[in-house]
């Protein structure tokens, strides 16, 4: 009696999820409908979900090729993206495994002189990184973007709290076989957090690729602008073709769903990770 409670208990929970998961999915579907509608059907009622009349290749060609291509700014977004990505995963590693393993004077200080550097909000330091930038030359380039984002102090934080659950033994062990802690970091620290250090990859990804406030300041030149910034252009040009624009929208999110397809798998473990003590 009591198994088939605990059932139907299941049964309810299951329908109720999935319900709620149809709700939250309903605006992307309709995104997707209306970028293969001509823009007379967009706003017909009843919503035609599936289209009568398709013009979805027109629309995205518009979208990719027209006055505003598209594919431009999906280039340069994909550039700056992976290569912030890759810096980033790569010094947060760093500093984190260094605050977590490695013993010096002052360590403590200095991280949370880190963490409190977090509590400054980015719009408070916009003009003083503007005015550097210039100077630095770094203004209107792509690298200065990189630069931007290739520290996090989010990042750190939450690597360290791995790294410091790493066992000493294994640290103590790779010492006494003489590796040092370059060694011991690419080695051993790094296979033991990977879940972690994916997940942190997925969100600077997706944080990069979704930045709209650093290339609006950071970039002047057309062929520079990254997609969501030229998106806004497109948006403010056509922005009586919802059509259109939700082809441009369908387009600025398909990495962002590759990446959570490819990645989901390891952001669980990382999840998973966090979540088991000793």
């Amino acid at each position: 009696m009591e198994t088939g409670k605990l059932q139907m208990s299941k049964l309810a929970a299951t329908v109720l999820l999935f319900g709620l998961g149809l709700i939250f999915l309903l605006p992307f579907l309709w995104m997707v409908s209306t970028s293969l509608k001509p823009e007379a059907d967009v706003f017909k009622y009843p919503i035609e979900w599936i289209p009568t009349n398709w013009r979805a290749i027109e629309n995205y060609k518009e979208v990719w090729l027209g006055q505003y291509p598209l594919y431009l700014y999906y280039w340069n977004s994909i550039k700056v993206t992976l290569a912030t990505t890759f810096v980033s995963v790569l010094f947060s590693c760093m500093a984190a495994y260094a605050f977590a393993k490695i013993e010096f004077k002052g360590s403590n200080i200095a991280f949370m002189i880190v963490l409190a550097t977090y509590m400054i909000p980015n719009q408070a330091i916009l003009v003083p990184q503007f005015i550097i930038f210039r100077e630095l030359q770094l203004f209107d380039t792509h690298l200065g973007l990189v630069v931007l984002n290739c520290f996090s102090v989010l990042g750190t934080f939450l690597l360290r709290q791995f790294f410091m659950g790493i066992n000493k033994e294994y640290v103590e062990a790779a010492k006494i076989d003489g590796a040092g802690h370059f060694r011991i970091f690419a080695i051993v620290a790094i296979p033991l957090v990977r879940p972690a250090i994916a997940t942190y990859g997925i969100l600077r990804f997706i944080w990069t690729w979704n930045d709209y406030q650093n290339p609006l300041i950071f970039l002047r030149s057309e062929n520079l602008l990254t997609l969501q910034v030229g998106i806004r252009k497109f948006a403010d040009a056509y922005g009586e073709f919802y059509s259109l624009i939700m082809a441009g929208s369908v387009i600025a999110i398909v990495p962002l769903l590759i990446i959570f397809i490819i990645g989901q798998k390891h952001v669980i473990e990382g999840l998973s990770l966090g979540g088991v003590k000793g």
